[in-house]
């Protein structure tokens, strides 16, 4: 297949230029003369067909073309630049992982442990993003997910982590003013809008009635409902694990005895079987398994 691209020299000629907004900036960084980049410019401009640049008063600026092809460039060369560092690791014998994670469990559990793993692993290179929902893995770049809910993800093989079990927290102060769960009523109840159902469910397993579950300002994710409890804005119902540090300072305390409650639902590791034998996603399922086992074995709270 033949493409009709520009050479890089002029690419790179047309970003340098486009960044500095100076001929003379561009040259000094590419090692070129003021000419030479000139007449890359001008090339690229005749194999594109429309002015990058324009003049005004000895200076030049990107015409709206120009910026919106700085754009697609660019992209072009990070895409290119992660190529060669991704190669580099397989050169070392580890490679790249593109891991999806949940933002608090990435936050508050996962990251914390994670230097362990790079310097165990120092050939592996983890690109971390977040995403809250489900997805297909199929035309992404994602090797690997972790997940919340059931054991389902379809066309993906899934491995279990850990159980939930949720616990109601607030700030010291305000549990002096709760002796049960009958005095929630009286309690602002922090919501995570990605689990509206979360006080229901609690509420009704622990058959508590005359407190409306709904009620209650609502926050993006775990880290914010984390945070405005601490803050002793309301009283909140968060996974035990992700909560250990908050609670063993006393930062957060339970709220009253037998507020516990396994939900049913669990963490899990999922991946596509194309990307079950690649070499960083083996090593880093190998790790995080036995950072599992070690939090399993734990206590949490004071």
């Amino acid at each position: 297949m033949v493409r009709d691209l520009p050479g890089t020299v002029a690419l790179q000629a047309f970003e340098s230029a486009a960044f500095h907004l100076s001929i003379t900036q561009a040259g000094r960084e590419l090692h070129l003369t003021q000419s030479a980049i000139t007449r890359q410019i001008q090339a690229l401009e005749e194999h594109l067909g429309v002015d990058l640049f324009v003049r005004v008063r000895q200076r030049i600026r990107l015409t709206p073309a120009g910026e919106r092809y700085l754009q697609r460039v660019r992209r072009a060369f990070d895409e290119l630049e992660s190529a060669r560092l991704e190669l580099r690791s397989f050169r070392l014998g580890g490679g790249v992982l593109q891991l999806v994670i949940l933002p608090t469990f990435g936050t508050q559990w996962l990251i914390p442990r994670f230097p362990g793993f790079a310097r165990a692993h120092p050939e592996v290179q983890v690109n971390f993003t977040t995403r809250i929902h489900p997805f297909e893995f199929e035309g992404t770049e994602f090797d690997a997910a972790i997940h919340h809910g059931e054991a389902r993800w379809p066309g993906a093989e899934i491995e279990h982590l850990l159980d939930e079990t949720v616990v109601v927290v607030c700030a010291p102060p305000l549990r002096q003013r709760m002796a049960g769960p009958a005095q929630l009523g009286d309690q602002v109840l922090l919501q995570m809008s990605a689990r509206p159902g979360g006080w229901r469910d609690w509420l009704l397993a622990r058959e508590v009635r005359g407190v409306d579950g709904q009620r209650g300002p609502r926050f993006e994710n775990h880290a914010m409902v984390l945070q405005a409890a601490i803050a002793g804005l309301g009283v909140a119902l968060l996974p035990e694990f992700l909560i250990r540090e908050e609670l063993q300072s006393g930062q957060l305390v339970e709220a009253f005895p037998g507020s516990r409650l396994a939900t049913g639902k669990a963490y899990w590791l999922v991946f596509p079987p194309s990307r079950k034998d690649l070499p960083a996603l083996v090593a880093f399922r190998r790790w995080l398994q036995a950072e599992v086992a070690c939090e399993r074995q734990g206590p949490i709270g004071p």
